[in-house]
């Protein structure tokens, strides 16, 4: 059934029902077996879409291939890049997706489409670190305003009237004003004081602009990554044993 299945490039699929599915593209081979494991259908509208669908039990119906599989779960499958090989974590993926059983034990490298029909070279992958940046928001600074209360003090200097008396001696000066009056009188003066007081008062100055900016400021950051690689080695005697 293997050379059948692998024959089956460029066939139809169906489904359990009989139902089409689509145009077999590709058969992926299982890397320890050999053994034909994974069909690659072109499905959807126009055949845009390309589909992996377990074959281990699929069977002849005229002349398409039949696989134990309702329509609806392979159109639900999951998607994944057709890219000669599928890894081990993809294959797992799949194999829950359609209720199959996997052991981490099948396979360590997964599946490829090496073998009849295609060319004699494997395809060895790695895993290469791609470090970029991404920004997101840290935090926010806010400039507001808003009014204190703060005492100062100065000090002005303030005048003020105190009352001195004078007394002169009678002269030929002042004689005459002096005995202007009657001998023995009451009399009264007057004189007003006056004071200076402190007087306060306030305005408003402009002082100066204030606002918001941003410096950028760049600083080394360590990234730690674990990346795989594919491994392959070459099986035969000791003169051709080999790995890359």
């Amino acid at each position: 059934m293997s050379q059948e299945l692998l024959s089956a490039r460029g066939e139809e699929l169906v489904d359990r029902d009989g139902d089409k599915v689509g145009k077999i593209e590709e058969i992926y081979l299982d890397a320890d077996t050999d053994q034909p494991e994974w069909a690659l259908v072109s499905t959807g509208l126009f055949g845009s879409k390309q589909t992996f669908i377990p074959i281990r039990e699929a069977s002849r119906s005229g002349d398409a291939l039949q696989v134990p599989f309702e329509s609806s779960l392979i159109k639900d499958a999951p998607k994944m890049d057709a890219d000669g090989q599928l890894s081990q974590d993809e294959e797992e993926q799949l194999y829950r997706h359609y209720g199959m059983s996997y052991g981490e034990s099948r396979s360590e490298s997964g599946n490829d489409t090496s073998g009849p029909g295609t060319d004699d070279a494997m395809t060895r992958s790695e895993e290469e670190l791609r470090v970029g940046t991404t920004q997101r928001e840290t935090g926010r600074a806010r400039l507001r305003k808003h009014v204190v209360s703060e005492q100062v003090q100065t000090t002005i200097p303030v005048e003020r009237e105190e009352v001195r008396v004078e007394k002169e001696p009678i002269t030929d000066g002042n004689r005459d004003d002096a005995l202007s009056g009657g001998d023995l009188t009451e009399e009264e003066h007057e004189v007003a004081l006056r004071s200076e007081e402190a007087v306060v008062d306030k305005q408003v100055v402009p002082k100066e602009r204030v606002r918001l900016d941003k410096d950028v400021v760049t600083e080394e950051r360590q990234v730690t990554e674990d990346v795989r690689r594919e491994e392959v080695e070459v099986e035969g005697d000791d003169r051709t044993r080999d790995r890359m």
